[in-house]
């Protein structure tokens, strides 16, 4: 192994500044799981039915992601973030309480990609400054998928 490079032949340099922002990555994906999880419970009302599968859906994604966000940390050489009082301190997204009406539940879920799509996209410039293509294509492929999210779920509140 060359000095100053990670047993995956990244700069370790780097891919420690990489952990660091995934670690925060992760830790607002786990924020945004819990309330679609939230989401998902209480929501009410004459849309019940269709957000309830929807909340469903978004949930196990998320869930998949922040498996995946994890993964990615300790292929990196680093430790994830892994209890919820390092995910409240690190996560812009805030808990979300007893949201039970679908348009509100949309809303935040809009403000949850908000905050989220930064990140990813900062993690884009630095993963690509690495030739990290492992958590570019990540990055990419999140970022696809939620911009037509984004869309679809704007598109129910108008």
């Amino acid at each position: 192994m060359k000095k100053g490079l990670s047993r995956i032949g990244l700069d370790t340099k780097m891919s420690a500044k990489l952990a660091t922002q995934l670690n925060t990555l992760l830790a607002n994906y786990q924020m945004f799981y819990i309330n679609a999880r939230g989401y998902h419970w209480n929501i009410k009302g004459d849309k019940f039915f269709e957000l309830h599968v929807k909340f469903e859906e978004l949930y196990n994604n998320l869930q998949l992601k922040v498996d995946e966000i994890a993964e990615r940390i300790l292929t990196l050489g680093h430790t994830p973030l892994h209890s919820y009082s390092a995910y409240l301190k690190e996560s812009t997204i805030k808990e979300t309480l007893n949201v039970s009406e679908g348009k509100k539940a949309v809303k935040d879920i809009l403000d949850s990609y908000a905050a989220i799509m930064p990140l990813q996209r900062e993690l884009l410039n630095i993963s690509a400054e690495a030739n990290d293509e492992g958590t570019n294509a990540l990055m990419s492929d999140y970022i696809r998928e939620e911009e037509k999210l984004v869309w679809m779920y704007s598109a129910y509140l108008s």
